[in-house]
């Protein structure tokens, strides 16, 4: 047997088995603990500072349109009408997150002034906001809103055709459907409305489209307030293309001796002629004839057109013709 030490040398246990040994771990923990405790100081502030705006309530103001309701006798909405709203919007201040506040329009908060039990005739109620949901009312301003109530008629009325005016060299036909339309409204802004037209547009040959209505009074102003039933119509044009077409100008015939025209308005002073390429080519104007008579008056003029031509206008002229006496010669 040898004489040598058999015995083997003693292994270091792993580094991560120290940390289980409590005086290892302690001692590792407060090493250098002013400079790690200064460092989750300025981490926390850091990060304080960088997400203020986040947790932070802030205002945020919108222009809300104020929305009516009214169950007056319990038959719920729509059997009476309001009009006049003043006014017509709230500013609405509301408080909440930055984010939450920025993802908001004014279409998600609802300004409501109820009428319920209101006597017909103006009023003066207080307005509601309905915050969404996360956020607060700071303010709203005004606090109440005035306005008519009055009860809701509807009138059935035919619809007038109104289109941009047509190239010159064009003779457009159109059709409206439907032909007629229901307006609703309160009753004292129902009887202003005088007609219903549709939004001028101009349209291809043989081409349609969907038009909007307008509510017009007598003045051929717009008459607001009111709902359209339908709301839109169909404007087809029914010819397919353009038409030999020239606007000429309208000259009357001379007065008899003994008369004098002492003013004269012709209306429309020129016409629209159709009639064949060649022929349109040749015509310069288009001769009228009137009967004078003494006096202030109107009267229809007669338009002397070659054979294959065609007007597109009736002429009238207003005169005023004097009697004149003949001077003697001695």
């Amino acid at each position: 047997m040898s004489g040598g030490d058999s015995s083997s040398p003693l292994q270091e246990p792993p580094s991560w088995r120290r940390w289980l040994e409590p005086r290892y771990a302690w001692g590792r923990s407060i090493h250098n603990l002013g400079p790690k405790l200064l460092a989750v100081v300025v981490a926390v502030t850091l990060w304080f500072v960088a997400t203020a705006d986040r947790r932070a309530n802030v205002e945020q103001g919108y222009d809300v349109p104020v929305t009516v309701r009214d169950t007056t006798g319990g038959r719920g909405e729509g059997t009476r009408a309001t009009s006049d709203l003043n006014p017509g919007t709230v500013r609405v201040t509301l408080s909440g997150r930055p984010e939450r506040l920025r993802e908001l329009r004014a279409g998600n908060i609802e300004a409501i002034v109820d009428v319920t039990g209101a006597p017909e005739g103006s009023f003066t109620r207080p307005v509601t906001v309905a915050a969404p949901n996360g956020t607060t009312v700071s303010r709203k301003s005004p606090d109440t809103v005035q306005g008519f109530v009055d009860t809701q008629l509807t009138r059935t009325l035919p619809i007038v055709l109104s289109v941009v005016t047509p190239p010159e060299a064009s003779l457009p036909r159109y059709v409206v459907t439907p032909s007629e339309a229901r307006v609703t409204g309160p009753g004292r802004v129902i009887v202003q409305v005088s007609k219903l037209v549709t939004s001028p547009e101009s349209l291809g040959a043989a081409s349609e489209r969907e038009v909007p209505l307008i509510a017009l009074d007598e003045a051929g102003q717009p008459v607001e307030g009111l709902q359209t039933n339908p709301a839109t119509v169909t404007v087809r044009r029914l010819d397919t293309g353009e038409l030999p077409i020239k606007t000429l100008p309208v000259t009357l015939n001379a007065p008899p001796a003994g008369l004098k025209v002492t003013a004269r308005s012709v209306q429309p002073s020129s016409v629209r002629v159709v009639a064949a390429p060649d022929l349109l080519a040749r015509l310069r104007e288009i001769s009228g004839t009137v009967v004078y008579r003494p006096g202030s008056y109107s009267a229809p003029v007669r338009l002397d057109l070659p054979a294959g031509a065609q007007a597109l206008e009736n002429v009238t002229v207003s005169l005023s013709v004097e009697q004149v006496t003949p001077v003697s010669v001695p």
